[in-house]
């Protein structure tokens, strides 16, 4: 059996010693990037770890999963301060992807992911600011979940970009997924509510593999039942100005953030993560102020369309998960595209649900649903009675 390299520390046993509560008998890990008492966090980088302190408490989300009966086992590696949708570390070693082990596991939450996918653990927390839970949860085949942003406490949570940085979480069934979201997600966000149509971009077809896209749609039809399917068009340029928008705005508060540690310390980075960082440095104040107005045009429209139970329904990702050693250029172009289909959730900033039900050469491929803002127990409930609905086919 292949190690599968998820974990960062396991073997721990933190609870409340309660006997009772929404999680309990369920255990989780978390990524690295948590405060953890007793624990200082990588972020996926031995320069962060070597220039930051111990935690002396937990972050909330934690908190919240302990105080309702999870037990904490052990902290999940991530890639380099979660700069990457690729999963791998060159530092820590890259998690074993369970369902392809030639394939890149996806991140930068790839070892939540992986401790999901392989049975080490119930469930798992992760971060998702550009699809670092849902882009792993697509290629390891596991349901992911992006609230609503801000609907979960990003309190003790090394940042990326804060403006889209948000605590998501993986379970290999979307029940456990709903239970945990019931944890999490604070009464304010509880709105629920029952779709009524379900929305597919055409541009987010043309993005993704050709056999993807007839998957979906197949997939689609069983799953959504009565619902109506309608094809809509967001954009005239597939999703360009989505990506552009997304990564001016996510680059520059990068940099922001970051720019004072990293010319401070002068941390040691894998290559394509030196690029990144070199990159954001770049971006100029007027460029943010430009994408600024872009994002509020993006962000009226999306809430429009899905205020009154409209559902977004997308493929998670363009195609399986790339090959370990994916030339490049070649990874670098999938990404891209990976990129314009994760922006439409992050700049609207509305959750999304991702479950396992494609296969692509015997190779997973999430599909996922958008729900409007503070719709997302909603959307956890109607991932799950697609689930049941599925299971009674079967």
């Amino acid at each position: 059996m292949i190690e599968s390299r998820a974990f960062m520390q396991r073997g721990w046993n933190v609870k409340e010693n309660k006997s009772e509560g929404r999680v309990h008998t369920y255990t989780f890990a978390v990524k690295d990037v948590f405060t953890i008492q007793g624990h200082a966090s990588s972020a996926g980088n031995p320069d962060w770890l070597a220039t930051h302190e111990t935690a002396t408490t937990h972050a909330p989300a934690i908190r919240q999963l302990l105080h309702e009966g999870a037990t904490l086992v052990g902290a999940t590696i991530t890639d380099e301060l979660m700069f990457s949708l690729n999963g791998e570390n060159s530092h820590y070693g890259t998690p074993v992807n369970p369902v392809a082990n030639d394939r890149i596991p996806g991140g930068s939450s790839s070892g939540s992911a992986v401790a999901v996918a392989d049975g080490s653990v119930d469930f798992a927390l992760g971060t998702d600011t550009a699809g670092s839970v849902r882009i792993p949860a697509s290629y390891c085949g596991i349901y992911g979940f992006r609230p609503t942003h801000n609907a979960v406490s990003i309190e003790g949570v090394i940042p990326l970009a804060s403006r889209f940085d948000t605590v998501g979480w993986f379970a290999r069934s979307a029940s456990l997924l709903e239970k945990v979201g019931s944890v999490l997600l604070s009464e304010s966000d509880k709105h629920l509510t029952s779709f009524s149509t379900v929305y597919v971009p055409e541009e987010a077809l043309q993005l993704v593999q050709p056999k993807v896209a007839e998957a979906f749609l197949a997939e689609l039809k069983a799953m959504v039942g009565h619902l109506p399917i309608v094809s809509i068009r967001l954009t005239t340029d597939r999703l360009d100005t989505y990506m552009e928008t997304f990564r001016t705005l996510q680059g520059y508060q990068i940099w922001q953030t970051h720019r004072e540690w990293i010319e401070t310390h002068q941390p040691t980075f894998a290559d394509d993560i030196a690029t990144r960082f070199r990159w954001t440095s770049t971006i100029t104040e007027e460029d943010q102020k430009n994408a600024e107005k872009q994002v509020s045009t993006i962000k009226a429209q999306l809430q429009e369309l899905l205020q009154n139970g409209g559902l977004l329904a997308i493929p998670t990702s363009p195609d399986v998960a790339p090959k370990i050693g994916t030339d490049p250029s070649d990874l670098e172009a999938h990404r891209k595209n990976t990129f314009k289909l994760t922006a439409i959730s992050g700049l609207a900033e509305i959750p999304q649900v991702t479950i396992p039900c494609l296969t692509i050469h015997d190779l997973p491929v999430g599909l996922s649903f958008l729900a409007n803002k503070h719709n997302d127990l909603a959307l956890l409930q109607f991932a799950r009675s697609v689930q049941e609905k599925e299971e009674v086919l079967l």
